[in-house]
């Protein structure tokens, strides 16, 4: 059996294109963690506590003026 030159051309490119389309597609995954999801939220007063201010209706989540 007799193979052209053609023909060993096209194996390598295809090997080629395989192994290069397989580098390609390897992808990573980043996983960054949020702060407010891994610690628990201040209650509004125990906030108030901390900062030291008289009033807990700055730190109530319902509170907050839009801008």
């Amino acid at each position: 059996m007799q193979t052209s030159k053609y023909t060993k051309i096209a194996v390598v490119v295809l090997v080629l294109l395989f192994l290069v389309l397989s580098v390609i597609s390897c992808s990573t995954h980043t996983h960054t963690y949020n702060q407010t999801t891994t610690t628990k939220k201040v209650p509004p007063g125990q906030a108030k506590k901390m900062s030291g201010s008289k009033s807990a209706k700055n730190y109530a989540p319902g509170q907050q003026k839009k801008h």
